[in-house]
Order: C-alpha cells, then structure tokens, then sequence
C-alpha cells in the first residue's frame, strides 16, 4: 500500500513552520507593547476583561461588571486608549474561577489564569492520545495560539469537557461532578443531559446536576443575588451583540448564524438557519449515544457539535476541537486510518485560524461548514464501526457502563 503523503516527518515540519511563525508573532507583540517600550501600544485581551470584573467583585460591586457602560467605565480607568465593545455574560459561578485574579496586577492575572488552565488542558490531551507528533500538533494548534492571544477561558472549558468524559467510564459519579463544572459556560454545556440521557447515564446525570446546582449557589452566595436578575439581563446584551454588531463581529463566530447574518440575511432567517444546524448537532449527540457504545467516537461526536449548538460562538471556543481530533486520532490509531481521517484532523488544526481570516477577507464564514464536515467524517465512522460489529455483539452491548 502507498504511504500517505502525511507521515510523521511532515507532521513534524509543518507543526514546525506553524509554531515557528505564532512565535515570531507572539514576540513581536510583546516587543512593540508597552510591556517592552513605555510609548508601545496597550495590550489588551478579553482577560482584561475578567480582571476588572474579579476587581468590581472583590470591591463588592459584582453587578456593575454585568453594566455595559460600568464596564466600559471600569476599563477605560485602567486602560485609557482602549477602544471597543465589552460585555460581561457569564453566571455568577465563572467568577468562582477568576475572583483570585483581581488580587494581582495585569501581567501577573494573565499568566496565572493563562498557565495553569493551559497545563490542564494539555495533561487531557496527553491521557487521550500522546506521541511525539501529537505533541508537536498540538504546540502549532491554531487553537491554542488564539486562545492565548485573545486571554479566554478556552483551555479552561475544553479540560472540564475532556476530563468529564475521560471518566465516565470508570468513575462515572467523578464525571458527573466534573461535567457539571461546564456550566460556567453554560452554552458550552447544552448537550451533556442529551448525551446522558441518551445512555441512560443516571447517576452521572445527577451528579452533573448536583455539581452546577453547587457551583451556582456558591457563585450566588460569594457576590450576592442581585447578580442573578443581573446576569439574566446581560444575556440580551449579548443576543444584541451576536445579531446587529455587524461583520466586524460575525468574522469571529464560526456559526451557521454569523455566516447567514455576513450574506445579509435577516435576523429571523439567521435563526431559523442556525436551528437547522443545532438539531442536527442534537440528533447526532442522541444518536450516537443511543446507539454506539464506543467511547471514543461517542466523546468526539459530543465535543464536535457542542460547536454547532449557540449562535453565539467566538473563533477562540474552536480550542476545543483539540478534543474530538485526539479522540479520532486514538480510535483510528487503533483500528486503522480511514480515508480522508487525516485530512479531516488537519482542517480541524486550521480551522479556528482559517475561519477567521477567510471571513475577513471573504465575508464567508467557514467555521460552520467545517464542524459539520467534521461531524459528517464521525457519523461515518460511526456507521462503518456499527456494520463491523457482529449482529449477536450489537445486542448485548450495553448502552452505557453506568447503567
């Protein structure tokens, strides 16, 4: 048989190029900021973000981080030539993850928010699937470099999904209580209860539940129940984000809405366009956690349409597509390469850069297509792992090792 053109060597050269050129570019940022030259321009992430809201929290004033206009206020006092839009969406609980953060200057907040959730995520990759190409792809993850660059919660929300369903097999009440930890994001977290219920996975399901409840409550309690009615109302300030901030947004948010909102469709058909995508993404979840006992394409089925769930996605959530393409890697590293496998890993790779790009210079956003495309490949490996299974297996199978 003829090798593929994607050996080892080649994965090692192109990660090489890639990284080589995110650091050149990481360092050149650095070195025209004011970190470097006082009269360099201002960094600034969406961390800056989180460190004003964690200061408004620890000052007592948590609610004014859900205020549009506070927040601008409060950014602006730190960081005066700042420019844009900001908003502060997230439940009371995400403050449990970046209250420490208000404690320490800027730099210092970046690095001990940025660091440790990197080294989470990575150790999940690591337990999935490792080898030293692996390592490599995964240092040049396009992913990776613009959830760094952006100071987002990425690394933090992929590791909770990861790690969650890395024990469901084993220690399924642990899963539960790490899967619940997803709803500091709560879009991110829609389709676990489908997948549970799915495999009749009562006490993970329960104990998902169990753990959101808490870490709510929690959140509630630290900062107080005027963030809740606070919390609701910013989620319209988003949903006012997502449908009329016009490209200069839509370029960022790999959706089926974004990408019908950049062809000049109306809000409603945006909508109704999206809803299509999200009920597929939902049937593929019900699907193939009904039907196929398989751990691995089961957890990179959920992870790949968790993305084509909210129309309200930004290109630095795409880190999670490190997940599904360590699952295909793991299932096909021992069950052989089908076709098209490795190229599918190699969009996945690309594909929170290239989103992003193409749409600002195309005004087509691709980001959509791709997940579905990735979503298609797994329903298709699905479909040939169920043929190989012996009819008498099938039956017996159980759906979930919980049940």
């Amino acid at each position: 048989m003829r090798p593929h053109w994607l050996n080892n060597a080649r994965i090692r050269f192109y990660s090489g190029v890639m990284l080589s050129i995110f650091l050149a570019l990481a360092f050149g940022l650095v070195w025209f900021s004011n970190l470097v030259d006082p009269k360099g321009y201002t960094i600034i992430s969406d961390l800056t973000v989180f460190w004003t809201a964690a200061q408004s929290a620890l000052g007592g004033h948590a609610v004014q981080a859900y205020r549009v206009t506070d927040l601008h206020e409060s950014v602006a006092a730190i960081f005066p030539n700042v420019k844009g839009d900001f908003g502060w969406f997230y439940p009371p609980s995400f403050f449990l993850c970046i209250l420490p953060l208000g404690y320490l200057p800027y730099v210092p907040a970046y690095l001990a928010f940025m660091l440790p959730t990197l080294f989470f995520y990575v150790m999940v990759i690591r337990h999935i699937v490792w080898n030293r190409e692996v390592g490599w792809a995964l240092a040049s993850f396009s992913g990776v470099w613009l959830n760094l660059l952006r100071g987002q919660n990425g690394f933090l929300t992929a590791a909770f999904c990861g790690s969650g369903l890395a024990l469901f097999e084993r220690r399924p009440l642990l899963s539960g209580l790490v899967i619940g930890l997803t709803t500091v994001k709560p879009h991110l977290s829609l389709l676990f209860p489908v997948a549970l219920v799915a495999s009749r996975a009562w006490p993970t399901l329960l104990m998902a539940g169990i753990s959101s409840s808490a870490i709510m409550v929690a959140g509630i309690g630290v900062l107080g129940v005027a963030t809740v009615p606070a919390w609701l109302n910013s989620l319209n300030v988003a949903r006012t984000f997502a449908e009329h901030n016009g490209p200069v947004y839509w370029v960022h948010m790999p959706t089926m809405f974004s990408f019908l909102r950049l062809l000049g469709v109306s809000v409603p058909w945006a909508y109704a366009g999206h809803l299509v995508v999200a009920s597929i993404g939902v049937a593929s979840v019900w699907h193939v956690w009904r039907r196929c006992s398989e751990p691995t394409l089961r957890f990179a089925v959920l992870a790949t349409a968790t993305l084509l769930i909210s129309p309200y996605l930004l290109e630095y959530d795409l880190t999670w597509l490190a997940l599904p393409a360590a699952w295909l890697c793991r299932f096909s590293m021992r069950e052989g390469w089908g076709r098209g496998e490795r190229e599918l890993i190699v969009l996945m790779w690309l594909l929170p850069l290239l989103s992003g790009l193409l749409a600002k210079w195309t005004l087509i956003q691709i980001g959509p297509w791709g997940l579905l495309l990735v979503l298609g490949m797994l329903l298709k490996r699905v479909r040939e792992w169920q043929r190989a299974m012996p009819p008498a297996a099938k039956s017996t199978l159980p759906l979930s090792r919980t049940t």
